[in-house]
């Protein structure tokens, strides 16, 4: 302070004609800080002062006020100070509750506060991802609300506390040893000691005693570059020490002006006493080489020299100093106050000003103990900027491990992927693992709960996010759906084919034997089953779904009934003529075939009329086949509907097995139990290949099986049933005559009559 007033008395642009003085006070004890803080305050002698309705006319002793270095004189000083709005700057005093401007208006200081000390010890434990903690601070001020602020933040963001303990200043230590018996029984790797730092002696001096090594000690700025601490002996073998703190300065006009005083502090022992007196602990700068300990004095001492200079920069603006000359009158400290607030200037490339709580712009530096055998030294590893918030760290940091790797400090080893944590005990730090199972995800936002995904979303296990499900139905563009929709294009070809033959040969005996004009309804019924199977392509619509297995039911029943008329005429011709003629004629005269396909359709279409009262087919999404996807199909193939038609059209086909059975012995020409049979056993066979397939596999294949299953269905009734009559007429026309067809029957009757 002395030689940053004489640097400004003697300056030619700061207060050019004002010359500062100022009155040192020993804060030894609280009735002197009490006393020294009463004695600024009063103008006469007496250490008391009268109490005046505007407190902003005081002529006081003093405009302004630097100190004191403790945050618990500064309380009191803040307070006493507050009321009378005198400009109070402490280079020392960090506690956090001297920025509150409501309670301690005109406080301000140059070193941070110390909420962002505890916000760069946050970040340190964060950084090298240290939750299981230890927290002792010493038993003051400055200590009990380190230690709360700390405890607080620290557990806000996810960091356990397993011990917290208050350092006494007292010569028993019996408190102290069980503080570090307790740490140890935690299980904690690392402690952070936010303490004073004879507090701080204390309690290393018992943890070397306790023979504790190998933790990570984090220190706070009143004693992580203490050279008393440093020097203990056997400290090195506690283990890797951090400490915050403040930034180092270094200004050489200093260690110019304290050899110089130290120089006529000796020549006065001198001549008072006649001998050569040493003060060694004066030296506090100009040590040779300027030890890293003196740099840490130097640092402290620049938060005081920067306090004076905020002091005349604000004075200088308030005296309106311009053309080397300060305005002459009187000032009080409530004036100055307000422009020492904006004061915004550079010392040693340091920025200078005050924040709106009073706290000045500069962060911390990060420093690391190392030692050169029993030599400690105090290595700047990072720094950590309030304006940015953001914590800088070198590489290559060496820890007092055996391989060098940066120790741990942890309750519970973090959890792998997709885990979630289920707590163990008090702390959330100590948790077992367990996986999550699919369709759940563990978010880190809670590390606890196994949350579902979404119905259109799903997960594997032990995942950490949830994947968007993708929808799946068959589209035009699929190569299968290619392939099959040119076989459903052939096939209506096919068909188209087959009728023009027939009708062209319509009134020949192949026809007539085949069925007549009944075949002609029989292909239609077939062409539309086919038509039906366009709708199982592309995304399923409400109509598609409604129409596409009513109409292909409604037309295998058409055509299995003509199937089952057929062979029932044959047999009836062939059997029941003789045997029941009655029965024949009945048949013949009331057109019993065409009433047994009506009623037999009516049938069908009833099962689909009710089944599309009760609940018709529309389109649904799957969500349950596969996890991964969404299958957008219809609902048809679920229903009892569904099966009711299958089993209709499952019955014709057994009255065409007994038909065809029963006419196994006619003649050639008129015997279609092989066709028919072979027909109905590939409708049969494929559809029992498609519910097989539907039960193993319902992904958006299926409606391909559907497809095929159909497709089958009808090239078994085409193959077995129409192709050999198309044979017969397009290349064995001679088979096709009546005389041909006589023969056959006149064969037949012999053989009959031979039989009987």
């Amino acid at each position: 302070m002395r030689f940053a007033i004489e640097e400004i008395n003697n300056s030619s642009f700061l207060l050019p004609n004002i010359t500062l003085g100022y009155k040192l006070y020993d804060t030894c004890s609280d009735s002197a800080n009490i006393y020294g803080t009463l004695k600024v305050l009063s103008q006469c002698a007496a250490p008391y002062i009268k109490i005046k309705n505007n407190l902003t006319d005081y002529d006081m002793k003093v405009i302004a006020l630097v100190g004191p270095a403790s945050s618990s004189f500064a309380f009191v000083t803040a307070s006493i100070l507050g009321k009378f709005l005198v400009p109070q700057i402490s280079y020392s005093a960090s506690n956090e509750l001297l920025s509150h401007k409501q309670i301690y208006p005109s406080f301000l200081r140059t070193i941070p506060s110390d909420k962002l000390q505890v916000e760069v010890i946050l970040n340190l434990l964060q950084r090298f991802q240290w939750t299981w903690i230890a927290i002792v601070g010493s038993d003051d001020d400055y200590g009990r609300q380190g230690l709360q602020d700390l405890y607080t933040l620290a557990t806000n963001n996810g960091i356990c506390v397993a011990y917290q303990g208050l350092i006494p200043y007292s010569t028993d230590r019996t408190d102290v040893k069980k503080m570090i018996v307790n740490i140890v029984q935690a299980r904690v790797r690392l402690t952070v000691v936010f303490s004073a730092y004879f507090n701080a002696r204390i309690f290393f001096e018992e943890v070397v005693n306790a023979n504790v090594t190998d933790f990570v000690w984090i220190g706070s700025e009143s004693w992580s570059m203490d050279s008393q601490i440093a020097g203990l002996p056997n400290i090195k073998s506690i283990g890797s020490i951090l400490g915050v703190s403040v930034a180092q300065i270094y200004f050489p006009k200093l260690v110019d002006f304290e050899t110089d005083y130290v120089r006529s502090l000796k020549a006065t022992f001198s001549s008072y006493y006649g001998c050569n007196q040493k003060c060694e602990e004066c030296h506090s700068f100009s040590l040779q080489n300027m030890s890293l300990p003196s740099q840490f004095a130097m640092s402290a001492a620049f938060n005081v020299y920067s306090a004076v200079y905020a002091i005349a920069h604000g004075l200088h603006e308030l005296l309106d100093c311009k053309s080397e000359r300060c305005r002459n009158e009187t000032i009080y400290p409530w004036q100055l106050l307000e422009y020492v607030k904006k004061v915004n200037f550079t010392l040693y490339n340091q920025t200078i000003n005050f924040d709106s709580n009073g706290d000045p712009a500069t962060g911390y530096d990060i420093v690391m103990w190392t030692w050169n055998g029993d030599i400690p030294s105090f290595n700047v590893i990072g720094s950590y900027s309030k304006v940015a918030e953001k914590l800088q760290l070198n590489e290559g940091l060496k820890w007092h491990t055996k391989d060098n790797s940066v120790p741990e400090s942890i309750c519970s080893k973090e959890c792998a992927n997709g885990e979630r944590r289920v707590q163990t005990g008090s702390h959330s730090c100590c948790f077992d693992c367990i996986p999550c199972p699919k369709m759940t995800f563990v978010n880190q936002s809670d590390l606890y709960t196994c949350q579902p995904c979404g119905s259109k979303q799903w997960s594997p296990m032990k995942s950490e996010i949830c994947y968007n499900r993708t929808l799946e139905y068959l589209p035009w563009t699929d190569p299968l759906s290619i392939v099959l929709l040119s076989v459903v294009t052939l096939l209506l070809i096919l068909i188209a084919a087959i009728t023009i033959i027939f009708i062209l040969n319509l009134n020949t005996p192949v026809v007539k034997s085949a069925g007549g004009k009944m075949c002609l309804l029989m292909l239609w019924s077939l062409g539309c089953s086919c038509c039906t199977l366009y709708c199982y392509f592309d995304r399923p619509g409400p109509v598609t779904c409604m129409v596409r297995q009513p109409i292909f039911s409604i037309s295998f029943t058409i055509c299995f009934s003509c199937i089952v008329v057929h062979a029932f005429q044959i047999v009836c011709i062939f059997k029941m003529a003789t045997h029941m003629p009655k029965v024949y004629d009945m048949w013949v005269k009331r057109n019993g075939s065409d009433i047994f396909i009506v009623v037999s359709s009516a049938g069908q279409v009833l099962i689909c009329v009710i089944w599309m009262v009760v609940k018709w087919p529309s389109p649904i999404e799957d969500y349950t086949t596969f996890p991964e996807q969404i299958i957008l199909k219809c609902s048809e193939t679920a229903s009892v509907g569904f099966v009711a038609q299958i089993a209709y059209i499952g019955l014709l086909s057994m009255l065409c097995f007994a038909f065809c059975y029963m006419g196994k012995d006619l003649p050639d020409n008129y015997n279609e139990a092989k066709c028919i049979s072979f027909s109905l056993l590939v409708y049969f066979f494929s559809w029992i290949a498609f519910l097989t397939t539907y039960i193993i596999y319902q992904g958006k294949y299926i409606a391909a099986v559907n497809v095929a299953a159909v497709l089958v269905s009808v090239m078994g009734i085409l193959i077995g049933y129409f192709t050999p009559k198309c044979y017969v007429i397009l290349f064995r026309p001679e088979l096709n005559t009546t005389e041909h067809f006589q023969t056959a029957i006149q064969n037949y009757t012999k053989k009959q009559s031979a039989n009987d």
